[in-house]
């Protein structure tokens, strides 16, 4: 996955664009389908509720951008697995018989999910991976850098560590689901940067992303481990970061160790703001979002340009190799980098952040 992290920039770049109108071309090549015009259909699957970012994010920007790039013709038929990989089987299904024009895939279980892939292909659907990607004749792929992600959380934890760091630390690794292939290079990315600095004292492939699976495997780390021995926990997402700190204070620890996250959500960016959690990584949903649904729609509407241009990466899935991708940079969100983050992309804003509960921590970062 490494080697496709030098064109990211490239790729941010074809966005900009984009926003300015450059890659409105029509850009129809002789050899594609014949186009459809803007009345169509994309179906959405995104795979749970646990993460809030799904349904107060993905769903509504991509609904809102097929709309803007289809005179307001265009539609989003929207389904939520709720973590249930047979359940968005069906779900898929169902939009095949329905004969969307092309799915948006966020898949439950990647490998799971390649049967209905090939389905959909067969019946003349394309099905672009969103966020995860998903196994099966996909015909492109839209995330961020995964294991650059893990490589942002593992740096940021070392710096927490600061000097104390060192062979003879002990972290917990909290890892996401293993149905969830961006959670193996969250991992790896992780490993590469914490491997020989610290001691992995245990580590945990957390299922479904569930923060009471995370709560319970920290309460086993904290039996085995001590908790006056732990000096830091990666958690590779914000919902286990809220259950691994859950743990924690259970077990009577009054000065929490840094605790790493994923996706900036709301409790979490509070959780920073109050010390509780050391840092989360985030993720710019609009971009990703509104690359899908560019992607989706030029695809349908056999913009070819278009869509190399916003598809200029390659990624291998286990099944198919050089898909046609687009990887969204990332960055770390810290008490001192909530302004130039999720306030300067309008996701939050101070006073969301800012409740009474933490006014006088936010005055104190100078968040007002």
């Amino acid at each position: 996955m490494r080697r496709i992290a030098l064109s990211v920039a490239a790729s941010a770049a074809t966005l900009s664009l984009a926003g300015c109108g450059a890659l409105n071309a029509t850009g129809d090549s002789t050899s594609a389908s014949p186009a459809k015009g803007n009345d169509l259909t994309v179906g959405l699957l995104l795979p749970e509720k646990t993460n809030t970012r799904y349904d107060k994010f993905d769903y509504p920007i991509i609904k809102s951008k097929v709309a803007d790039l289809t005179a307001k013709q265009g539609k989003v038929e929207y389904e939520n697995a709720n973590a249930d990989a047979a359940k968005q089987s069906g779900q898929m299904q169902k939009m095949i018989d329905d004969k969307v024009d092309v799915i948006l895939l966020d898949a439950v279980d990647s490998h799971a999910i390649a049967g209905e892939v090939k389905k959909a292909k067969d019946a003349g659907i394309p099905v672009i991976a969103y966020d995860r990607l998903a196994e099966g004749p996909i015909s492109a792929y839209v995330s961020f850098d995964n294991e650059l992600v893990g490589e942002v959380q593992g740096r940021s934890l070392l710096d927490a560590l600061g000097s104390n760091a060192s062979t003879a630390t002990k972290i917990v690794m909290m890892n996401g689901s293993p149905t969830d292939p961006n959670a193996k290079q969250f991992k790896e990315g992780a490993l590469s940067e914490l491997n020989g600095k610290v001691t992995i004292a245990a580590s945990y492939d957390t299922t479904d992303w569930k923060p009471e699976n995370a709560q319970a495997n920290m309460a086993k780390a904290i039996s085995q481990i001590g908790a006056g021995n732990i000096a830091g926990v990666y958690s590779a997402n914000d919902g286990m970061a809220g259950g691994v700190i859950k743990a924690l204070k259970a077990a009577g620890v009054t000065s929490l160790p840094p605790v790493t996250g994923q996706d900036a959500e709301l409790d979490a960016v509070q959780r920073v703001v109050a010390g509780e959690q050391y840092m989360s990584v985030y993720k710019s949903y609009p971009d990703e979002a509104e690359a899908a649904a560019q992607m989706a729609v030029s695809k349908v509407q056999g913009k070819d340009i278009q869509f190399d241009a916003l598809t200029e990466d390659k990624v291998d899935s286990p099944t198919t190799k050089n898909i046609p991708s687009k990887l969204v940079q990332v960055s770390a969100l810290t008490r001192k980098s909530i302004k130039d983050t999720v306030i300067a992309d309008g996701i939050y804003t101070v006073d969301d952040i800012c409740t009474a509960k933490f006014k006088a921590q936010c005055a104190a970062i100078g968040l007002k």
